[in-house]
């Protein structure tokens, strides 16, 4: 799909802050960045304003002020949920999400608050890369040509080893075919960037493109996540005509604000918040009629009881889901499956990876967290308390799809992918411009740096190119 995950992601754009890059320097875990903030800031600039985000700057050491949008007003859920974090001491502020709350070109408009985010804004309010970035560089006479429905299967070399160009099969006719290139450039997110590599082998790069180190598909790490819901007994009965239907995603977030050497795990997280009375989906969220059993009251019924029955606890569940950061570890990786090809004959992916006791640890933090902040709202925590047999609620590996770390950047060819530049150590024509390149993963959702780090590395593809040096 034009435009990837960009077209249904939740618009969360959180800059990494100076601690993120220096993770080893900072706690002993996992290795420093070969490049720290200061070098990515001037990109996180740019992008603030072509892209537009909104929210505040509030000074905090390692969530970086930015160039922010209005935000908009917390609701009432919201409103519940800044009493409940800060009788535990938990900082809340302003959301930080690419959807514009004032105009910024005549291009896009201004969100209306449809809650339609998922399906790519009519108005081109929230951020996707098909209608900010693509179209707008076509319009404006970029040479940009566009080949759909094309999944590339390799990245094809000469007799020195130089990247020529790709091979990639069409999803219309099912053949193989050949495009040639000065420079090749892989997006295609973590994973997929890596099982590219690793499917380009010739003689001059037998164990794949890019791979001399075996460092290719290393590495591979998710955010953590965990989340809770609880029943605020406080948010019932409310006039369904209400409008707090707001932007398509938090109004108001917790960045990280604990001290990790107390901690028995060595990076923070950050709560993500839902809720409020949006526009209903099939069904409300949970059945009413275990309210009903809770308060011991009457149970079933349709028609207008059951009717009535929805208006009166829709809105009332607060939910909580916590981002974190986990360590990168050697030993978590992908690699190409020898027995399995995909529909279109390209050898696949399998995974090998686990979480440690680091993310366990964190992931029951974040769950006694959100009980707690659910005690101080008034409400009561629904579902079961997990315990250490089930992670206490440790998300499976990949489901947070913040997946990073696979190619990542260094400066020893021996331990890593491609230079601090993003351009492979074992082929300069080739360059990763996705999460694959990250050496750490943060306690912040990982696109604005997606795209900051791309920015960098077409600028200095750019600069090379003019000095003749690929």
């Amino acid at each position: 799909m034009l435009g990837g995950r960009t077209n249904h992601w939740g618009r969360i754009s959180l800059r990494f802050g100076p601690k993120d890059f220096k993770g080893k320097t900072r706690d002993g875990h996992g290795d420093d960045w070969p490049i720290g903030y200061d070098d990515v800031k001037p990109y996180y600039d740019k992008l603030d304003k072509l892209i537009g985000v909104y929210g505040t700057n509030e000074g905090r050491e390692n969530d970086p002020d930015g160039f922010f949008l209005p935000p908009p007003k917390p609701r009432l859920h919201e409103l519940f949920y800044i009493n409940g974090a800060k009788k535990s001491n938990i900082p809340v502020i302003p959301g930080r999400l690419s959807m514009l709350t004032k105009k910024i070109n005549k291009d896009r408009g201004v969100c209306f608050y449809c809650g339609q985010c998922s399906r790519s804004c009519s108005v081109y309010a929230d951020f996707s890369a098909g209608s900010c970035l693509i179209f707008p560089a076509q319009k404006s006479g970029g040479k940009v040509k566009i080949f759909v429905n094309s999944m590339v299967r390799e990245v094809t070399t000469n007799a020195d080893g130089k990247a020529t160009g790709v091979s990639y099969i069409s999803k219309d006719d099912r053949k193989e075919y050949k495009l040639k290139a000065k420079v090749v450039v892989l997006a295609a997110s973590a994973c997929s960037s890596a099982r590219i590599l690793l499917n380009s082998k010739s003689k001059q790069h037998p164990n794949g493109l890019g791979n001399s180190s075996n460092i290719v598909g290393k590495y591979l790490h998710d955010s953590t996540g965990a989340d809770r819901a609880g029943f605020v007994p406080s948010l019932m009965n409310r006039k369904v005509s209400y409008n707090e239907d707001g932007t398509g995603g938090m109004h108001v977030y917790s960045p990280w604000w604990g001290d990790n050497s107390k901690l028995d795990f060595p990076r923070g997280y950050h709560i993500e918040i839902g809720g409020g009375m949006g526009n209903p989906n099939y069904g409300f969220g949970l059945n009413p009629n275990e309210f009903n059993k809770f308060f011991g009251v009457k149970v079933g019924g349709y028609g207008d009881t059951l009717r009535d029955d929805v208006k009166k606890y829709y809105g009332s569940i607060v939910g909580m889901a916590g981002r974190g950061e986990s360590i990168a570890r050697k030993e978590n990786y992908c690699e190409i499956d020898p027995t399995t090809v995909d529909q279109f004959g390209i050898p696949v992916l399998k995974f090998n990876y686990q979480w440690s006791d680091f993310e366990r640890n964190q992931a029951k933090h974040m769950r006694d967290t959100f009980e707690e902040i659910i005690h101080n709202m008034g409400g009561i925590p629904l579902g079961e308390k997990i315990g250490k047999e089930k992670d206490y609620g440790l998300h499976t590996p990949g489901e947070i799809i913040h997946e990073v770390g696979t190619t990542r950047m260094g400066d020893d060819p021996k331990t890593s992918v491609t230079n601090k530049f993003n351009q492979l150590h074992d082929v300069d024509n080739v360059f990763i411009v996705d999460a694959g390149v990250f050496v750490s993963q943060a306690d912040k959702n990982c696109t604005w740096t997606i795209m900051a780090l791309s920015w960098r590395a077409s600028d200095y593809i750019i600069e090379q190119l003019k000095a003749q040096n690929i």
